[in-house]
């Protein structure tokens, strides 16, 4: 399985780096399990799950308590150094894997011996940031990824080199993590990609419903500039409703030495600057920061206000999917941009034949 992933992703994966993506999705991982981290597990919670159909097969029969279920037992105990759960819990495999997910998160968290490595983490596990791993790769919904950009998206969550060492056109250094291009002086992609988001975020409102209209002229700034989008319907209290999004480089060099921050800390001082950025707008309208970084994460507020715009699809189109199906565009599409702006911090040489 290690093998697999490496070839299919074009990655040389560390031991830590394998740990890793064998985590859930949801703690920073690929979701590809390890055979050998469930079949404990697996077996306990099976075990348990039939005792009662085990005991009504074998009534009469005197027979002893399973040697092997005795023995696997005492081995849990023993390497987590937890007792042993009861029943029902005891029948569900999860609730005996989440002690073996503790214990590896932990083995990776210790083996990130510096801040870089400390901020990639936070920002891999914090909530949302692992979607463009759930989505269904449909070209029709612009949910698939090419094969660069699932090796970028890949090795930026694990930490894997992605390039040798090389010069970017702006004049700057680019080490092997490839990091550069995400907040390169150049901006690679980063108004598209901007505008990709917005856009997203436009077709949401319409499809649940509410018109809604990008960069709005009228309202009270003092330097003309506009957010993003403006409702043209009340959203909540009788107040429409504001959005300005911004995507930030999780991994720049003046985030990741504040190593107080915790996940999805990013996003949240990004927010807090868009907040003060439009402190003047009219207070007929309620404003909405969306700020997302680059490994994936949201700020708070935007994860409410994205589930809330996803229910009123929901309620709009009958899917139960839909808050999902929006979280994963959302993050289709800043993955697809982090491999456009790591491409473009290659020198393009012309051929002298053109």
């Amino acid at each position: 399985m290690r093998a697999g992933i490496s070839r299919i992703t074009d990655s040389n994966l560390s031991d830590s780096q394998w740990l890793q993506a064998s985590l859930p999705v949801r703690n920073g991982g690929l979701g590809v399990r390890r055979v050998s981290s469930l079949a404990l597990s697996a077996f306990l919670a099976s075990a348990a799950g039939t005792l009662i159909l085990q005991d009504q097969v074998l009534l009469g029969s005197n027979s002893a308590p399973d040697s092997f279920v005795t023995v696997f037992q005492s081995v849990w105990t023993d390497t987590y150094s937890q007792p042993l759960p009861d029943q029902p819990a005891s029948s569900k495999q999860c609730t005996w894997d989440e002690r073996a997910i503790q214990a590896d998160i932990d083995t990776v968290w210790n083996s990130a011996a510096d801040n870089y490595n400390r901020a990639r983490l936070a920002a891999v596990s914090a909530p949302h940031s692992g979607d463009w791993l759930h989505a269904r790769p449909i070209s029709a919904c612009g949910l698939k990824l090419d094969n660069e950009a699932i090796r970028v998206a890949v090795g930026l969550r694990l930490g894997v080199s992605l390039c040798h060492p090389h010069d970017c056109p702006c004049g700057e250094l680019v080490d092997a993590t490839g990091i550069h291009g995400l907040s390169c002086k150049l901006a690679f992609g980063r108004m598209a990609r901007h505008h990709l988001v917005n856009d997203i975020l436009w077709r949401a409102f319409i499809k649940a419903g509410i018109p809604a209209t990008k960069e709005p002229s009228g309202l009270s700034r003092i330097d003309g500039k506009r957010p993003d989008g403006l409702t043209l319907i009340p959203w909540c209290g009788g107040k429409q409703l504001a959005w300005d999004v911004t995507i930030v480089n999780s991994l720049a060099v003046s985030y990741i030495d504040n190593v107080s921050l915790s996940a999805g800390g990013v996003a949240e001082m990004a927010a807090e600057n868009k907040i003060a950025k439009y402190a003047n707008l009219a207070s007929s309208v309620f404003f909405q920061p969306v700020a997302l970084e680059t490994l994936g994460p949201f700020n708070a507020s935007a994860i409410d206000f994205l589930s809330d715009l996803g229910h009123r699809i929901e309620l709009s189109s009958g899917d139960k999917r839909e808050r999902q199906f929006l979280f994963q565009r959302l993050s289709v599409a800043v993955q697809r941009f982090n491999a456009i702006a790591f491409t473009g911090s290659f020198v393009v040489v012309a051929d002298a034949d053109q």
